[in-house]
């Protein structure tokens, strides 16, 4: 009786790590496929924005009107 109790215990554990598992990857890939996206979407050949002091708090951004090379 108590090999019988470990046993599906022991099955139980190695399901819920299983579904742990599988929720993780998931998640990982949805990680990997957004950090794509956003430095698709980043434009420019390093997706920075170039910006330039005009004086006081005034700032003036070259770059981020420009659509990536690859967008139509």
């Amino acid at each position: 009786t108590v090999g019988a109790v470990l046993a599906v215990f022991f099955a139980a554990t190695m399901l819920v790590i299983a579904v742990m598992s599988s929720v993780l990857l998931m998640l990982a890939g949805a990680a990997l496929r957004a950090r794509r996206t956003a430095r698709a979407k980043a434009g420019g050949a390093n997706g920075v924005i170039e910006a330039h002091n005009v004086g006081g708090h005034h700032w003036v951004a070259y770059g981020w009107s420009e659509r990536p090379s690859g967008a139509r």
